[in-house]
């Protein structure tokens, strides 16, 4: 039999669902893109998110079609895309973090806690909703087929996690687990509403 190297993100996969307490988690390239895809699935409208938050996230909103109310309040380490039971939890990666019911997207850039360079995660309690997510990040095609023996019968994005990242998540996984992470919170960003590209919102 073929040895499969995405065998090695399935693996990853599991071992960060299962620290967190999530029953399933999708990998993705990046945690923007984790956002994306979930604003997507749950085909969001009108989205309220702090106004001093990264970057990326707005625009992973407006992307999806949806649009953007910033809001002033104070948070700290994650906060909600309000309404939605989507969670921007980039800077955490804790024992037993997971919020039942929800989407929380994880970051592993070389400044979050899990430092592999690149890489995301969704985390999720909803097998349907995991099954979606993950052929949305895949090209709509289905994991672990070739793509050659697939009717492919979805629209899907090019942001799945590779074998490497992968691995290289697995081999810092144990030294993450036992460093203090450092708690993000607002005072950590600017005020996205002074930016011109979202002065109408």
């Amino acid at each position: 039999m073929r040895h499969n190297p995405y065998e090695i993100v399935r693996m990853f996969e599991e071992t960060v669902a299962d620290y967190t307490g999530a029953p399933y988690a999708v990998s993705t390239d990046n945690c923007t893109d984790a956002l994306l895809i979930c604003c997507e699935y749950l085909k969001v409208e009108e989205v309220t998110i702090p106004a001093k938050t990264y970057l990326s996230v707005p625009q992973s909103i407006m992307h999806a079609g949806g649009t953007v109310k910033f809001r002033d309040y104070l948070w700290n380490g994650i906060y909600q895309l309000e309404p939605y039971p989507i969670w921007d939890a980039a800077k955490r990666l804790t024992s037993g973090m997971y919020i039942p019911g929800s989407f929380m997207c994880l970051s592993f850039h070389i400044k979050k806690h899990l430092k592999i360079g690149k890489g995301g995660m969704i985390l999720t309690d909803n097998k349907e909703a995991r099954d979606e997510l993950k052929k949305l990040s895949y090209d709509g095609r289905e994991p672990n087929i070739p793509w050659q023996e697939q009717n492919i019968k979805s629209m899907g994005y090019h942001y799945y996690m590779t074998p490497e990242t992968a691995q290289l998540g697995l081999d810092k996984f144990e030294q993450a687990k036992h460093t203090e992470p450092r708690e993000w919170n607002i005072w950590d960003w600017p005020d996205l509403t002074q930016l011109e590209i979202f002065d109408d919102k």
